[in-house]
């Protein structure tokens, strides 16, 4: 969604749980994206994940979207996500081979090579012929990855509350003017 997704959020989480046959009650935890991502985006989600969980007294469980695509992919495998701008967010998973999350600049991805590496992700074709790498198809919908790590790690006692996953300064400037003077009364 380009806009409204704070006003859209509750019913579509209701909308859900309701075609499911299913409460708010019958919730064991709450998975939650945790980006990297649109930071609006981010924000909402993870306040709203916290929100309801603290609501219902059940834990919330960040899920970053690295994590999501690489699930079920062989490893070692690099995930990345489209950053915008000629940059990639990456991040390499399996036994030896863990590197990131990272922003990383298109033409710096050879820096992220290692032996059988398989590519998923945004430009997974074009990051694997750089890399001398094998591409793999990704899931359109995060969704199920994310309720799957979710439900994996939602009774780790220590689990951390989620949080938003920034690898990027924010585009947003701080106002050049000093804003409106408060007159004394």
């Amino acid at each position: 969604m380009g806009k409204g997704q704070a006003e859209r959020l509750m019913p579509l989480i209701a909308e859900v749980i309701a075609d499911g046959g299913r409460t708010l009650e019958d919730l064991d935890a709450i998975g939650v994206g945790i980006g990297p991502g649109n930071f609006t985006g981010i924000r909402i989600s993870v306040s709203a994940a916290r929100g309801l969980a603290l609501a219902l007294g059940i834990p919330a469980v960040g899920v970053s979207m690295l994590e999501a695509r690489a699930l079920d992919t062989p490893h070692p495998s690099l995930v990345s996500v489209d950053a915008r701008r000629d940059h990639l967010y990456l991040q390499r998973f399996g036994p030896g081979a863990d590197l990131g999350p990272d922003l990383v600049a298109m033409n710096a991805v050879a820096a992220w090579a290692c032996p059988g590496l398989s590519v998923t992700g945004d430009r997974a074709e074009e990051i694997a012929a750089v890399l001398g790498a094998t591409p793999m198809p990704c899931p359109d919908n995060p969704t199920p990855a994310i309720a799957r790590l979710a439900a994996a790690r939602f009774r780790d006692p220590a689990l951390p509350r989620p949080a938003p996953l920034y690898l990027r300064a924010a585009d947003a400037a701080p106002a050049r003017d000093g804003g409106p003077m408060i007159l004394p009364r």
